[in-house]
């Protein structure tokens, strides 16, 4: 491999990576709060990615083709609102009724509602794959040699950047994030310091589902075929990248996600690129191996 392919294979990397951080940042939110791993997440990033497919026409021709950036950005909002939304639901219908509950009721909660998703999926929008209509025309962008940076990759590096750094201000510089970390430390003494337990995990939820629902839109413009069963592959593998990163840790998941796309490419540039999706089954038992912990993590001594 040359130089010039090895660093072609690295953007394409980050690129990949960037959606498993998205989706592996609400996972390892919802597991810092409620220690629990929501299943359910993956097909949330599905729901965006429809979202996208079914209001991107209606945007663009309010628009009347022109301003390419603004109606994207708009399918963009409208899809992580409609997920925010979604996550909520989720949570006050299936996941608060069994709080107090054994965590595995709730892990099959979380497995029965992605099943929910994915085959109510296929009820509303049907089994048949579809073509994600063009947000931005996905050419080339000059000035760099033999590298290729496509319009699509910048896209996803600028909006995934934006939402890490938005995300980061919410968590540590405003009082919604301030009452996150206190529940994610002690829930029981953040309550009986007048934190409201429930509009905090609500508001995780919705904050996760939110990231979610842009990282559809994001795959669904880089690759633009859809269906209902989508999420449960990036769902997974953004799960191994919330490990890997250290499960509970933002920084982690980001990087996670980052090291696991980088990897998945290498692997898929290859001669062994038919392993391309073992890739990530082999880092998750490798981590629980050597580091159960994650890159971030740090091992803790549960009492009993």
């Amino acid at each position: 491999m040359s130089l010039s392919d090895f660093f072609q294979q690295i953007i394409n990397g980050l690129s990949l990576g960037a959606f498993y951080a998205l989706i592996a940042l609400g996972y390892t939110m919802v597991y810092g709060v409620l220690r629990f791993i929501n299943f359910a997440h993956g097909d949330v990033f599905m729901i965006g990615a429809y979202c996208g497919y079914y209001i991107t026409d209606r945007v663009q021709a309010v628009f009347g083709g022109k301003l390419m950036w603004a109606s994207a950005l708009v399918v963009l909002l409208f899809a992580m609102a409609v997920c925010a939304i979604l996550g909520v639901v989720i949570e006050r219908l299936a996941y608060r009724p069994l709080r107090n509950r054994p965590k595995l009721a709730v892990l099959i909660t979380a497995i029965g509602v992605s099943l929910f998703l994915e085959y109510g999926g296929q009820f509303f929008f049907g089994a048949i794959p579809r073509a994600f209509p063009e947000l931005i025309p996905d050419l080339p962008v000059g000035g760099l040699g033999t590298l290729v940076i496509t319009t699509n990759q910048v896209l996803v590096f600028g909006v995934t950047v934006a939402l890490l750094v938005a995300l980061n201000y919410i968590v540590k510089h405003t009082k919604m994030g301030l009452a996150m970390r206190a529940v994610s430390q002690n829930a029981t003494a953040a309550q009986l310091m007048g934190v409201n337990i429930d509009t905090v995990i609500s508001f995780t939820f919705a904050l996760g589902s939110a990231l979610a629902g842009a990282a559809g839109i994001l795959f669904a413009v880089s690759y633009p075929s859809i269906n209902p069963l989508m999420g449960i592959l990036p769902g997974i593998k953004a799960f191994v990248a919330a490990v890997l990163g250290g499960i509970g840790h933002l920084p982690g998941a980001a990087v996670g996600g980052i090291i696991l796309g980088i990897v998945e490419t290498f692997v898929g540039a290859s001669d062994y690129s038919t392993y391309r999706d073992a890739i990530a089954f082999a880092v998750l038992i490798l981590i629980l191996l050597f580091k159960p912990a994650g890159i971030f993590g740090k091992a803790t001594v549960e009492k009993v």
